[in-house]
């Protein structure tokens, strides 16, 4: 470009130079499209002609040998050795050296999982093939001197944990997620992305949201790499079927045997995905993919932007409680294509994909999907109503038997998923709260409310739709923490702040039966009358060793500690369950513990009281008004 700018300055087009110069410094002149070109021949329309002509050649040719572009192929020559071989081709390279790195961490799952600890075999070269000098700067990048404008990297990954965040394969399949796969060049992640799958040779089907390239089934196109790793791949043999969802084809990859009804999956999914579009009225794909790995164990989702991933147990299809926990699953992820995907906190995106993204409102993010997960399986007619009202006590019980809850605030609990949600130990119940339930449980309160204060007119349908279309649709951007509880007092026409000061950034206990009154419900402890006789401590099976101490029981105040081995209780050896022992002890009496404390002998005295883990459930109050009644019906009937 600095050839163009030159031509321009001698034939006496000084301001054009310096533009030409200015744009060249800033790394923004590429001129990808026609369209840029002709903008920029409009405004010059008063130069020499053979100048003007002179100057796009030039331009064009400038275009052809600069144009960038990264491309990967992937191969599985043994994938029964769980790795993939990957080739990476660099184009329009135009330093000396360039930085090259990978996640490390999978956007959605909020831990720093070190994907570049399964990387090995990274090597350089030219394009004439030449090695070239790479060296490893940190845990997750290299630096590659090169001198041309093409070079080529070659590394092997290996892949053998099938979660819905991280990458498998095995002679059956491959499931790639892109941040444990995919390279990227730092300076680079918007320039155009290719993928080119070399199958292993019994492997026929390959499902990704990304647009084929000349409609081939292996090779795609992706216009940056964030959409790049934000698409994962199944490949192999894989069952597909697809079905129409509010004028948009969704497909279904659904991998390994099972037990499930295809036909009644795939009207539910439809019923599911016609409610999640109700909410924001606008479905914004034009393709979708499911992604369903039936498994012997493990479960849960991961969302992405046009797609999810999904474990299931094989065989629980036809068992109600399992199925229903998939559907909402589904639910769940397939309601993230809006709620964190597009409308999202500002903090997440665009990603930093070297280190923590932080932000207080992943109860927003989790915790309000985890609500509209249950919810919309209920609109769907997917459970009855009692099944969802059961739901909810459950998790305001979970809510009432952790003690964490009054420790850290759900907004704590967000920041701190790095560092804690991933990463229980045997004192996380004490400490910790889910944002997930209990954020679950603010968007509850926050629905009921603005049907109340609003005579049932709008409703947290109104606030998600109201942030999606400002901040997604208008803005293109995330919102802040104050962005967010400002247009839930506009939606509401109310100060709700309170809420957001006590629930969400404070600890202070929810009255549920201020919120419930509102549709006509109460919610009661039914186990007032239980006896479970306990000293606050659980134990594992093997010695009957200490597991957990429960904030402020008695286990607590006397000093027990986990991996206490407990030997003997007043005095008689521990031959049995060592909770039934202490269930047959008199409450509101102290019992003697010899315990073994890393090979120390210790005794002491811990007393024994009812500490029955509180249940509770929500029915109706009597003699509800006409608005109560109407309000309960638009909110889990309608």
């Amino acid at each position: 470009m600095e050839s163009v700018g030159l031509i321009l300055y001698f034939s006496g087009f000084g301001n054009y130079a310096f533009l030409f110069f200015f744009l060249e410094f800033n790394e923004i002149c590429n001129f990808r499209t026609a369209q840029s070109l002709l903008l920029l021949k409009r405004n010059c329309i008063a130069m020499n002609k053979f100048v003007i002509n002179l100057c796009f050649i030039l331009v064009l040719v400038n275009l052809s040998t600069e144009a960038q572009k990264i491309s990967y192929v992937l191969s599985f020559p043994e994938p029964q050795t769980h790795y993939v071989e990957v080739e990476m081709v660099i184009e329009g390279v135009k330093s000396k050296s360039v930085n090259m790195a990978m996640p490390v961490w999978a956007p959605g799952s909020y831990m720093v999982r070190d994907f570049p600890r399964n990387v090995e075999s990274i090597f350089a070269f030219s394009k004439s093939g030449s090695p070239l000098v790479i060296t490893k700067t940190k845990k997750n990048s290299w630096n590659i001197q090169c001198n041309e404008a093409v070079l080529k990297v070659k590394y092997k990954v290996y892949a053998y944990e099938l979660t819905v965040r991280t990458s498998f394969i095995d002679d059956e399949h491959a499931f790639l997620n892109g941040s444990s796969i995919f390279m990227f060049i730092e300076g680079l992640e918007t320039v155009p992305h290719q993928v080119k799958i070399v199958p292993f040779a019994s492997w026929k089907v390959c499902s990704v949201a990304l647009p084929k390239i000349h409609n081939s089934d292996w090779e795609y196109s992706s216009e940056n790499y964030d959409l790049l790793i934000d698409s994962p791949f199944e490949i192999g043999n894989h069952q597909v079927f697809n079905f129409d969802a509010n004028g948009v084809k969704h497909e279904v990859a659904f991998f390994g045997s099972s037990n499930a009804n295809l036909d009644q999956l795939r009207n539910d999914m439809i019923k599911i995905c016609n409610e999640s579009t109700t909410v924001f009225g606008n479905l914004p794909c034009k393709y979708y993919l499911f992604i369903i790995h039936n498994v012997s164990s493990g479960g849960g989702g991961l969302e992405h932007l046009n797609s999810c991933t999904v474990q299931a147990n094989r065989f629980s299809y036809n068992i109600e409680k399992s199925y229903l926990g998939t559907l909402s699953t589904i639910a769940h992820e397939y309601f993230h294509l809006w709620n964190v995907k597009r409308m999202r906190p500002i903090a997440l995106g665009p990603f930093n994909y070297n280190e923590e993204n932080y932000t207080n409102m992943l109860y927003v993010s989790e915790g309000f999907t985890a609500y509209y997960d249950d919810l919309i399986t209920r609109r769907a007619g997917l459970c009855t109503p009692a099944k969802y009202l059961e739901t909810i006590a459950g998790n305001i019980s979970y809510l009432a038997n952790t003690p964490g809850n009054s420790i850290q605030s759900v907004a704590d609990a967000s920041f701190d998923a790095w560092i804690k949600y991933y990463k229980t130990n045997e004192n996380s119940t004490n400490t910790t709260v889910s944002y997930y339930t209990k954020g679950s449980l603010i968007a509850l309160i926050l629905d009921l409310k603005i049907r109340e204060v609003t005579g049932n007119r709008k409703s947290l349908d109104s606030l998600m739709k109201a942030v999606y279309t400002k901040y997604y649709l208008k803005l293109n951007r995330g919102f802040t923490d104050d962005e967010f509880k400002k247009e839930a007092n506009l939606i509401a026409g109310k100060d709700l702040n309170y809420i957001f000061d006590r629930y969400v950034y404070g600890t202070d206990s929810i009255p549920f039966n201020d919120f419930l009154s509102t549709v006509g419900l109460k919610i009661e402890q039914t186990n007032l009358n239980e006896m479970s006789p306990s000293i606050g401590a659980t134990f594992t099976a093997v010695k009957n060793t200490v597991a957990i101490v429960t904030r402020n029981s008695p286990a607590w105040f006397a000093g027990l500690n986990v991996n206490d081995e407990v030997i003997a209780i007043d005095n008689y050896r521990v031959t049995d369950d060592i909770a039934k022992m202490i269930q047959g002890k008199p409450l509101n009496k102290t019992i003697k513990l010899l315990i073994n404390r890393a090979g120390v002998l210790k005794e002491m005295d811990v007393m024994v009281m009812n500490l029955a883990k509180a249940t509770f459930a929500i029915s109706k109050i009597e003699n509800s008004t006409p608005l109560q009644t109407q309000t309960y019906n638009s909110w889990i009937i309608d």
